[in-house]
């Protein structure tokens, strides 16, 4: 009667309890908008210059072998690689937690009850032998495997070892985005080093042209045709340009060490071919279409792979609510003498046990667990989009600028040619008189400032090119 009754009890109970476990919240998710303009300027070409490899992107010898060598040596590239590998070891624990645990033990101990409790009067009155107590004090032997196992019902385990496999993918995607910064940084200072080269050969050949123009000056003083001050006026200018070429000279050598510093190598003079800066043209962009980016970025592809891992959190984090099954079993010799440790079936000691439990009471740690994977389920949808929407952003700017460079360039050109000339003029007219040395002063700062200019434009170019290749995602295949 009574064990009709604790039957019925035990039955009531699971059910409460399941019912009651089966409840969980109502929260509102969020779908990402993955829909991008048909089109950058419209063109349906698909030929994309992301597919070209970065060996075949960039020409120059020299700065293709800082590539090889970056890509071995650099630091932060190879912190990545062992996150890779952390992240690789996180799936093959999450794999592990849904597989039975099989532990093997042993294990020796004595129990010493007072003589006057229960159990050491049952020792002391029940004889093994004729004559013979129980040992006093009781050793205690045991050899055996022990396992245990969550049944995974509602797919809890296996969905986080996925969550893992997904966070681990997006490593991998997030690696080959730094491969592709890396690339397009240590050609962006490669392009830098070779403009302040030419700078510096600018800068040099205006120092020689000043010094000629002091000369000149100071001739001229003697013979009373100018005053001492067309003389301090052409020395302040010469000094002032004098002061450029070691201004340029300090960042040549903090350019060179940036390099160095991508390449994973102590401060050493970089190999470089500066002479033919002047002549470099930037390759022809094929941007493809914007949907392309969704397979080529692989900032996209890592925010995207973080949030499916994401709605699998959300899974697990619900499933916790549910009833979990754990099942255990022993089987071991245990013994008070090692000699009868190995005596079977006296010594053999069998157990196995299942263990179905819920959440019932005071489930708000659960609540806020599940919550808070919503949340940032919809962060990371967020940061999808946001990643897409950058992209698209990028490769648009990009573009324009290549447009607006080319046209600026041309321009720029043209100012030099004049500038140049009008240096050549300047002089002529000033050592005819027909011209003040403020004239010859300004032509020759005008003159090089616009070299300058001709030589950052030049430096933009190339950069542009390096940066519209890797925002549509070049250079990490």
């Amino acid at each position: 009667m009574y064990k009709k009754i604790i039957y019925k009890c035990l039955g009531v109970a699971s059910i409460a309890l399941i019912f009651s476990a089966c409840k969980t919240p109502n929260l509102v998710g969020k779908k990402a908008n993955t829909d991008v303009p048909g089109s950058y300027n419209n063109s349906q070409d698909t030929t994309n210059t992301a597919k070209v490899s970065w060996k075949d992107y960039f020409t120059d010898p020299n700065l293709n072998a800082l590539i090889e060598t970056a890509l071995e040596n650099n630091q932060e590239l190879n912190i990545t690689l062992q996150e890779i590998q952390i992240a690789r070891n996180e799936v093959k624990v999450k794999k592990g937690e849904y597989l039975p645990f099989v532990n093997i033990k042993a294990g020796a101990g004595f129990d010493k009850p007072g003589r006057y409790t229960s159990q050491g009067a049952l020792e002391a009155n029940n004889d093994i032998k004729p004559g013979t107590e129980f040992p006093d004090p009781l050793p205690d032997y045991l050899v055996g495997v022990n396992a245990t196992w969550e049944i995974d019902i509602w797919h809890k385990l296996r969905n986080a070892k996925k969550a893992a496999l997904k966070r681990y993918l997006a490593t991998v995607e997030g690696k080959n985005f730094m491969v592709t910064n890396l690339i397009s940084e240590l050609a962006n200072s490669y392009y830098e080093l070779l403009a302040l080269d030419n700078q510096l050969d600018i800068i040099n050949q205006n120092i020689e042209i000043q010094s000629n123009a002091l000369k000149i000056v100071k001739l001229q003083k003697e013979a009373t045709r100018v005053t001492e001050l067309a003389v301090r006026k052409f020395n302040a200018e010469l000094l002032h340009t004098k002061s450029l070429q070691y201004e340029t000279q300090q960042k040549i050598i903090q350019t060179e060490n940036q390099i160095n510093f991508l390449v994973g190598r102590f401060p050493q003079t970089v190999s470089r071919s500066s002479k033919v800066f002047s002549d470099l043209v930037p390759n022809t962009i094929h941007s493809g279409i914007p949907s392309q980016l969704l397979e080529n970025r692989p900032d996209i592809k890592q925010a995207e792979l973080q949030l499916t891992a994401a709605k699998l959190d959300v899974k697990v984090a619900k499933a916790r609510f549910y009833p979990a099954l754990a099942i255990s079993a022993d089987i071991a010799f245990q013994a008070f003498n090692p000699a009868f440790l190995i005596k079977a079936p006296e010594s053999l000691l069998l157990s196995l046990a299942g263990d179905l439990a819920a959440p019932l009471i005071n489930k708000n740690a659960i609540k806020a667990a599940y919550s808070s994977a919503n949340a940032k389920q919809i962060q990371a949808v967020y940061n999808y989009e946001r990643a897409i929407l950058n992209a698209y952003i990028e490769v648009s700017n990009q573009l324009s600028n290549i447009n607006n460079l080319e046209k600026s360039y041309d321009l720029k050109e043209n100012q030099v040619e004049a500038l140049t000339q009008s240096v050549t003029i300047s002089n002529q007219l000033f050592n005819s008189a027909r011209a003040d040395y403020m004239e010859v002063l300004l032509t020759q700062r005008d003159a090089l400032e616009a070299k300058f200019e001709l030589v950052e434009t030049k430096k933009q170019q190339m950069n542009a090119m390096v940066n519209v290749y890797r925002a549509l995602g070049g250079g990490w295949n």
